[in-house]
């Protein structure tokens, strides 16, 4: 008995040796800033640190409340989050191999041998051929683990539990984005509907300036069909238009986990795409990559890799496991719990891989090229959250520039429509030029409205790409 103990406590003190590599995070060298951005614009960029609840810059009190059900709501998320559950119940799973296992065993069987079967020649004749078998009992293992396989699969699932986690939050992002995009989208398409309706009324008021002459013989029948072709030109673009602003309603209703038409009552009443801040927090590229899910989801499953490459060295190790097993077997209810019915088994079993088939090699070689390829995924979605903030940060700066020149080419626009319709009731002009200048007014005050939505959700892209807002849902 003691050289058993001591063989335990020699195998508990060898359990602390682990094969493989460690896991250290690579190395990332980042510049002081983002590139520099155009400054005379109006909201521009600074060091600070972005703001988690970004949507609230929009100071849009129906967007924050849509933002903030989101979390609850969202079908994806809920989704995402069964996987970190799954995940965790893996982890359980992985670990238990390393636990001692003790089963309970209890066997109560009636059986009658055949009176002409092999169980004959042994079994003198006229004795009984029906008997019963007991037996009950406890059977326990524990895998020792000593070059660490089990610890190096509860490493790999920790990190595997951890990616699941930020691709949780890669979701949450995503659909936060998703929602201010499909909001703001909505609230363009209303205010160029209230610009369509706008604008016939002013084509109708011109049909009847147009009535007015022709019937005093002053205008032709040119004009007259030309004031009425625009009048049914702008008419045209309302349905449309509604059929968007339908469908976009729909959008964000989906993204809240509602039917169709859920939210019509609370969206359809039409408002102002909302304004941009004047200042824009972005942090620094360092910072950057603790805040993007996707850089510390790539980084957890590289950790994942390498954990698996320790699994697949120690499979080159002995395994030993301690088995123990204690019962009492009797052919009679009487005699099965006496001293004599005991029996039980102890002592360590232990497997030394020696020829495999080249298996063992084949599975080390195949986790080294999953780690290698690990590390390619985690470079190339380091560069690609550099560059999704350049990008966004350009396209910020020059959407801001674009809206700029599409206000200032609709005031302008608006300029010559007055002009073009004093002319035409002074007589100077045909209704041609009047016709051609409310069609580029309409154009132009659709431009100035899809720049404004077009800035907004640049900046929304520009929040993305900084990896900030996961934390509502956490």
């Amino acid at each position: 008995m003691r050289a058993i103990v001591l063989c335990a406590v020699g195998a508990l003190a060898l359990s602390a040796c682990t094969v493989g590599p460690d896991f250290v995070p690579p190395p990332v060298v980042a510049s002081d800033s983002f590139g520099p951005e155009p400054r005379n614009v109006r909201s521009r960029t600074t060091d600070a640190e972005p703001n988690p609840q970004w949507w609230r810059c929009f100071r849009d009190p129906e967007l924050i409340s849509l933002e903030e059900r989101l979390a609850a709501q969202n079908l994806d998320l809920k989704t995402a989050a069964e996987r970190v559950a799954q995940a965790g119940a893996a982890r359980v799973i992985v670990a238990s191999q390393g636990l001692p296992h003790v089963d309970v065993q209890s066997m109560n069987y009636y059986e009658r041998i055949s009176q002409y079967g092999t169980a004959s020649l042994a079994v003198p004749s006229g004795e009984p051929l029906i008997f019963s078998f007991l037996q009950q009992g406890l059977s326990a293992s524990w895998e020792l683990d000593l070059f660490g396989k089990v610890r190096r699969a509860v490493e790999a699932q920790d990190a595997t539990t951890l990616a699941a986690i930020e691709n949780r939050r890669g979701v949450v992002l995503m659909a936060l984005a998703e929602l201010a995009q499909s909001y703001l989208s909505l609230r363009g398409t209303q205010t160029q509907l209230a610009i369509a309706e706008r604008n016939l009324r002013v084509a109708e008021d011109d049909i009847r300036l147009v009535e007015g002459r022709f019937a005093n013989g002053v205008a032709t029948t040119l004009d007259l069909a030309q004031a009425r072709s625009q009048r049914e030109s702008i008419a045209e673009t309302l349905p449309s238009l509604r059929a968007h602003e339908a469908q976009l309603i729909n959008a964000v209703g989906l993204l809240l986990g509602l039917e169709p038409r859920a939210l019509q009552a609370d969206l359809q009443p039409p408002k102002q795409p909302p304004t941009t801040p004047r200042l824009v927090g972005v942090g620094l590229p360092a910072t950057l990559l603790q805040r993007r899910p996707d850089v510390r989801e790539a980084e957890a499953r590289l950790h994942a890799a390498l954990a698996e490459v320790g699994e697949a060295e120690a499979e080159f190790y002995p395994d030993v496991n301690l088995v123990g097993d204690f019962n009492v077997q009797s052919l009679t209810l009487k005699q099965l719990f006496r001293a004599s019915s005991t029996q039980w088994t102890l002592g360590p079993t232990i497997t030394i891989p020696i020829f495999e088939g080249g298996r063992l090699r084949g599975n080390l070689a195949l986790t080294e090229s999953r780690h290698r390829e690990a590390a390619i995924d985690f470079q190339k979605t380091l560069l690609l959250a550099w560059q999704e903030v350049d990008d966004a940060l350009t396209a910020y700066a020059q959407a801001q520039k674009r809206r700029a020149a599409a206000a200032r080419a609709a005031a302008q626009d608006k300029i010559a429509l007055g002009a073009a319709r004093q002319r035409y009731q002074e007589g100077l002009v045909d209704f041609l030029n009047v016709n051609a200048s409310l069609a580029q007014l309409l154009r132009s005050e659709n431009d100035v409205v899809q720049s404004d939505v077009e800035v907004a959700t640049d900046l929304v892209h520009l929040y993305r790409a900084l990896g900030g807002g996961w934390e509502i849902a956490e």
